[in-house]
């Protein structure tokens, strides 16, 4: 199975895990260059994964907010307020 079809199955929560135990292994220096540069790539697959798992999560959440007539209405979040 390829690293990469692999992503599908796994959490965003066990992508992050993987992603931090590889920080710690290449942090370590433990490992021969040839498999640090392997976890390296892992490690930016995963990174680029959580990253996308995080902008379709911040996409679906939405704020409620009422106006100033007192109905509800949904806006898209942003972490800019």
């Amino acid at each position: 199975m390829s690293k990469d079809k692999d992503l599908d199955k796994l959490s965003f929560e066990d992508a992050l895990g993987e992603l931090e135990k590889i920080v710690r292994t290449l942090e370590s220096g433990a490992g021969d260059l040839k498999t640090s540069i392997d976890a390296y790539e892992r490690g930016m697959t995963l990174k680029n994964f959580c990253e996308a798992k995080l902008k379709e999560a911040q996409g679906r959440i939405e704020k409620i907010t009422l106006a100033a007539d007192g109905t509800a209405k949904a806006e898209a979040f942003s972490l800019s307020e």
